[in-house]
C-alpha cells in the first residue's frame, strides 16, 4: 500500500507537454477549493478543506490520452516521465502546503481502488479546453 486515504478526493493528474506553474496553480486551486461536498442541508456547498477530507493524488499520464482517430490511442499530448515527474512532484508540495496528501507511485503499474460516493467525477482542465 502506497496511499490511503477514507473519504475525500482521489485526483488522477495528466501531465500534458508544455504544462507548467500557472497550469499548476489552477489545478492545485480547483482541488481544494471547488465546493463539491455536501453542506448540512445535503447541497454541494463545502470544498475539500471544509469538508475535512483525504487526497489522494495519482499520476496518470492516460488522461492526455487522444482516441479521437483510430483504434490505438495517441499519448504524444503527455509530457515525457523526465518532463512530467518534477510537475507532478511540484503540484504534491503545492497541495501539501494546504494540508496532507497521499499519493500513488509514479510512473508505476498500479491498483488503484475507489468507492464513489455520489457519483460525482469532474474533469478539470487548467487550459480549459472542456
Amino acid at each position: 500500500m502506497v496511499g490511503q486515504i477514507a473519504a475525500g478526493l482521489l485526483v488522477f493528474v495528466g501531465i500534458a507537454a508544455g504544462d507548467g506553474p500557472a497550469d499548476l496553480e489552477y489545478i492545485a486551486s480547483k482541488v481544494r477549493e471547488l465546493r463539491i461536498f455536501p453542506d448540512d442541508a445535503g447541497r454541494m456547498n463545502r470544498s475539500l478543506r471544509e469538508s475535512g477530507g483525504g487526497l489522494l493524488v495519482v499520476s496518470q499520464f492516460t488522461l492526455a490520452g487522444d482516441a479521437r482517430k483510430g483504434r490505438r490511442p495517441s499519448f504524444d499530448a503527455a509530457a515525457a516521465p523526465d518532463v512530467a515527474r518534477p510537475i507532478f512532484e511540484r503540484l504534491l508540495i503545492r497541495l501539501r502546503a494546504d494540508g496532507p496528501v497521499e499519493t500513488g507511485e509514479f510512473q508505476a503499474h498500479m491498483e488503484v481502488a475507489l468507492v464513489n460516493d455520489g457519483p460525482v467525477t469532474l474533469l478539470l482542465d487548467s487550459r480549459r479546453v472542456f
